[in-house]
């Protein structure tokens, strides 16, 4: 193909990811309600357990532009294999048949460690650090959360944690590309370490309990990549090497 017809098949392509994600937008808009109560869920039992506090919406809009947002980020999310598969089919011809057998496992590998991550969030990360806060500092007083902030933070939370959760993958695919090996990556653990502490520390409530909380699934999450990278990279490059 020519540069034109590459910049076409682009164009085309941009043109259907757009058009997913307008269509999965509204498809979740009109679920808003329902998935904001799930965001809700974890906010509320511990206002209900600690504080007896309340959420509340500040402007006359704040709840459709919440809705909006949630929507948004929400569709991300649930279309993301279809989106996706459309930048894949852009890409594959441009690869070899080898490569497209090793690089075609990481499409679900992703998608698979995108949900743990977002799980991790909404089961494990929310209640602990909604409880950890509603009992820091002085007692006796009532929350009192603008529902705006709190759904657009929950729902760029869940997308953070759900891209970090792909650091195994990130690992693997730079193993393939010759970037890392199991030795550097081993030499590399302690400053690693200290960076995913620094990471925690400035992500999470100032208390241990939550920051370990977080700096333990990061820590694991690398150990995971490189037994991937000793595993799988190591032994597929000899093979190609051989």
């Amino acid at each position: 193909m020519t540069l034109t017809e590459h910049l076409e098949e682009l164009r085309k392509t941009m043109i259907r990811v757009v058009i997913i994600l307008g269509v999965s937008f509204v498809a979740c808009y009109g679920f808003g309600e329902m998935i904001s109560e799930f965001l809700l869920s974890p906010l509320r039992s511990a206002l209900t357990s600690e504080s007896g506090g309340q959420v509340v919406y500040l402007g006359l809009l704040d709840k459709v532009l919440s809705q909006f947002q949630v929507a948004f980020w929400t569709s991300i999310i649930v279309s993301s294999p279809v989106w996706f598969f459309q930048i894949w089919k852009f890409i594959k011809p441009g690869l070899y048949s080898h490569e497209v057998k090793a690089v075609r496992p990481f499409l679900f590998i992703s998608f698979i460690l995108f949900c743990l991550g977002v799980c991790f969030g909404y089961f494990i990360v929310f209640p602990l650090t909604f409880e950890t806060l509603m009992q820091f500092g002085v007692g006796e007083v009532t929350a009192t959360i603008s529902l705006k902030d709190y759904l657009v933070l929950a729902s760029k939370v869940l997308v953070f944690l759900g891209i970090v959760f792909q650091l195994p993958n990130i690992l693997l695919i730079l193993g393939f590309m010759g970037l890392v090996t199991k030795y550097s990556l081993r030499n590399m653990r302690s400053y690693i370490y200290v960076g995913f502490a620094v990471l925690s520390s400035v992500l999470t409530p100032p208390d241990v309990i939550t920051m370990m909380g977080l700096w333990v699934p990061l820590v694991a999450l690398f150990e995971v990549g490189v037994l991937a990278v000793a595993l799988v990279v190591h032994p597929y490059l000899a093979r190609q090497h051989s």
